[in-house]
């Protein structure tokens, strides 16, 4: 999906307050099975998922003694009248094992949803927050993680990693991407849902899909992908590394093109967050005007341009540039 047409329905999502977009279970195990380590005895909370639709939920019941939790919770949202939750925490059924036989349903006084001071309570009792949480909510979700300083597992639009407050965290290293990040992921919608005749969509027994764009997990559980350097193996050379009109940083259109003995600021893609080890590249800022931090104040060479950057001796702005340097140099 092209993206004007990813951001004129995420628009149109939240004035509809229609973000039910299910994520697939095998999704899902491709991701949190790279965090087994950080679920022994934590209490696990889905505050953005359906728990009777959830395969969030459906996959910590079904891995409960397994992953060794403590309690898993899970809230339903009602928009306009009471809800409830979903919990596991002992053999209720007393059958010898701990699974979603022993989900235990619980009213709630307010609507579920995750802003209500009811289920804030809940966050705070939990340890591990992981949801898909609504994409046209995604600012205020995560601000409400970093409030209550919770550890979490979400997923989201690749281009939310751009956002002022989102980008900041990551810059500051205090949240980073997951393992299985970018291409098309694709999520269940209701059946009454109307995908969008420009977007990507399916029906596999007569369910409905529908794509949302490059996808990327966000956490800030410790994952072995942020150890892992980028092999570098180009030498930098003015005409493949010309400079922004705009910007005092060379562009780099691939990761895979990152000059190994560069000293100056780089301007690289997006993707590269997924590859990023702090240890290796340190972040100085992005080529976007909401970007007034002075490191990046620093860098600009055109006040009046001061979005994307423009190589020179082309008109047309590159899409958002990461700037960075490389700490070994």
């Amino acid at each position: 999906m092209e993206k004007k047409n990813l951001n004129k329905h995420l628009h149109k999502a939240n004035t509809a307050k229609n973000d039910d977009f299910y994520t697939q279970l095998s999704d899902i195990e491709k991701e949190l099975g790279h965090y087994k380590e950080h679920f022994k005895d934590k209490i696990i909370f889905c505050n953005c998922d359906d728990p009777e639709e959830s395969n969030f939920f459906k996959y910590f019941c079904l891995n409960f003694e397994f992953l060794g939790l403590k309690k898993l919770i899970a809230t339903h949202f009602e928009a306009e009248k009471p809800s409830y939750k979903l919990e596991i925490v002992k053999d209720v059924n007393k059958d010898g094992q701990i699974n979603c036989l022993d989900t235990t349903k619980v009213k709630l006084k307010q609507n579920g949803d995750f802003r209500s001071p009811e289920c804030i309570e809940i966050v705070k009792e939990a340890d591990i927050i992981i949801s898909n949480p609504p994409f046209s909510l995604f600012r205020e979700y995560v601000a409400q993680l970093m409030k209550y300083n919770k550890k979490f597992l979400i997923i989201g639009n690749q281009n939310a990693l751009t956002n002022k407050e989102v980008f900041e965290l990551i810059k500051k290293n205090k949240i980073w991407l997951g393992i299985d990040n970018g291409g098309t992921k694709w999520f269940k919608v209701p059946k009454h849902y109307d995908i969008p005749t420009e977007s990507r969509k399916k029906i596999e027994n007569g369910e409905k899909f529908f794509s949302l764009g490059t996808i990327v997990w966000l956490t800030n559980l410790d994952n072995k992908r942020r150890h892992e350097s980028i092999i570098l193996y180009k030498n930098y050379s003015p005409e493949e590394y010309p400079n922004y009109k705009n910007y005092k940083a060379i562009n780099v259109d691939k990761v895979s093109d990152i000059p190994m003995d560069y000293k100056g600021v780089m301007g690289v893609p997006l993707t590269f967050l997924d590859k990023y080890n702090p240890e290796q590249f340190e972040i100085i800022g992005q080529t976007h005007s909401g970007d007034k931090s002075p490191e990046v104040e620093s860098l600009r060479r055109d006040k009046e341009h001061r979005h994307r950057g423009i190589v020179e001796g082309e008109h047309k702005e590159k899409y958002v540039r990461i700037l960075i340097k490389n700490k070994k140099l």
